[in-house]
């Protein structure tokens, strides 16, 4: 048994990920990250998902005219794998509408990103889930 945690030999993870070049990408140039004070950006759409297991929070802001995307924002306090589904979603739905936007799930943005560690997946969820809190509170705001 090590005495001290410098005693203790490091066994590689049974099941190494790599992640491909489009999250790389993706995750050092991210597309359409807001910079600064998100109060000055305007916006018709917010939504904000979280995960509690992971902490990873997502934040998507939307300007929507004629129901089509023409501008999308968004930040995420997360991993690589957070940061690049975010930034993939974005490209993805600008200039959709909103029921096609909503459309691109998980699923699309993995592949679009050539892939993510298994464990890694939910990371494209929340992507999904903090574009349709959003759509839902503009649709929502509309209906008032």
């Amino acid at each position: 048994m090590p005495k001290s945690l410098n005693d203790q030999q490091c066994e590689p993870s049974p099941k190494p990920f790599v992640y491909s070049e489009i999250v790389k990408e993706h995750f050092l140039n991210p597309r359409n990250f807001l910079m600064g004070d998100e109060s000055k950006y305007q916006r018709d759409a917010e939504g904000t998902v979280g995960n509690p297991v992971c902490g990873d929070q997502m934040t998507m802001y939307l300007q929507i005219e004629d129901d089509k995307i023409r501008d999308v924002r968004w930040k995420t306090y997360g991993c690589a794998s957070a940061i690049a589904s975010t930034s993939a979603l974005s490209e993805l739905i600008k200039g959709k509408t909103l029921d096609e936007a909503l459309k691109i799930g998980p699923k699309e943005i993995t592949e679009f990103l050539g892939g993510l560690p298994e464990h890694k997946f939910h990371c494209s969820v929340l992507g999904h889930e903090a574009l349709a809190e959003a759509i839902n509170n503009y649709r929502s705001k509309l209906q008032k």
